[in-house]
């Protein structure tokens, strides 16, 4: 099964995320301007760490993220964050869906959550985009570029985000964070690549002043809603890993997708680019460069080495919410499947940027 059929559409709510679907709407009512029942429910297939629910009534659909149930790690599945951003940014501009509103009051249905638009357009979950024609394709490549670059030359003070996180020592901050939670998650093991990233990423972080802007988190081509037609992206979505941080490393978590299979996420490695009419990454990295200012990344190895030890955590996250039974998406099992792929290839980054 590929991710686009893995990811794609709804199913029946899955029974450990099931809610009071009354209590709910009777919040709506309350609180989301227009709503009008009655309303039924459906889970997205994806949605993998937050469970999201396509909300549905007579006149128009809507979107749910909530917390999951069960017992998390202090301060992820934050849907406050989500909430907060896509609101700020909304109203800069930027392309995001419309925030409708928050509850943080958990006795509506068990969790935190907010209702947000359900944006209707197209996502693409393999990034050599083989529903495009390739004559087309370079069009939707720097359409991407174009969102992040924006992303990145926004004030977060001027939107009302200036303390939307700690700025400076971001990536000490970030591979401390990470570590921690892939030394102590004991139910999922350990693995020789992350223990030598482990040692290695927090003594060779690049000199240089820390740049404190909005970063993603996640960007990439299937966090994206583009419109139904035409080279352009509607709303980018999933934003739990966003905070303020060094901007170069959430474009080099973006253009990772050069240096990883396809598969495991939405890669690029090993595919003839020219044949498709793909940009090559050093186009793309100097397509970002020449938006933002920029004279090229001297670092880029560094930063996609992190990303993917990064990544590489995540996934050991959600093993260790499979052996607990709280993983949100019902191919959890394949994601963690490329664990150990995914550890040897940031140690393969790391030996790039001049690890022994």
């Amino acid at each position: 099964m590929d991710r686009k059929a893995q990811n794609s559409g709804t199913i029946a709510v899955r029974d450990a995320h099931r809610f009071d679907v009354a209590g709910l709407q009777t919040w709506m009512e309350e609180e989301v301007a227009g709503f009008a029942g009655p309303l039924s429910v459906e889970q997205f297939k994806g949605g993998q760490s937050n469970p999201t629910y396509r909300l549905v009534t007579p006149d128009r659909c809507y979107v749910l993220r909530r917390k999951p149930p069960g017992r998390l790690l202090p301060g992820a599945h934050a849907v406050d964050r989500e909430y907060r951003v896509i609101s700020a940014l909304g109203k800069a501009g930027f392309p995001v869906a419309e925030a409708f509103g928050l509850c943080e009051d958990e006795s509506v249905i068990g969790t935190a959550f907010y209702v947000m638009e359900m944006v209707e357009g197209r996502i693409f979950w393999e990034a050599a985009l083989p529903e495009i024609p390739a004559a087309e394709r370079r069009a939707y490549f720097d359409a991407m570029n174009a969102v992040i670059a924006r992303l990145h030359t926004i004030d977060p003070t001027a939107i009302g985000l200036g303390d939307y996180g700690k700025p400076g020592n971001y990536f000490e901050r970030q591979i401390g964070r990470w570590s921690k939670q892939y030394l102590g998650d004991a139910e999922a093991g350990r693995l020789p690549a992350m223990d030598r990233l482990v040692e290695w990423l927090p003594a060779h972080i690049p000199a240089g002043e820390e740049e404190a802007r909005i970063i993603h988190g996640d960007f990439r081509c299937d966090n994206m809603i583009f419109h139904p037609t035409e080279p352009r992206v509607l709303a980018v979505l999933d934003w739990e890993l966003s905070t303020l941080g060094h901007p170069l490393s959430d474009f080099a978590y973006h253009m990772m997708m050069y240096r990883m299979p396809a598969g495991l996420t939405a890669g690029l490695a090993g595919i003839d680019l020219r044949a498709l009419s793909l940009p090559s990454e050093t186009d793309y990295v100097a397509a970002y460069c020449r938006r933002t200012g920029r004279d090229g990344i001297p670092d880029l190895d560094f930063y996609v080495a992190f990303n993917m030890f990064r990544l590489a955590a995540i996934l050991h996250g959600i093993k260790g919410r499979l052996a607990q039974g709280t993983a949100a998406s019902a191919h959890a099992d394949k994601m963690v499947a490329g664990l150990e792929g995914l550890a040897e290839l940031a140690w393969e980054q790391a030996q790039r940027a001049g690890a022994p």
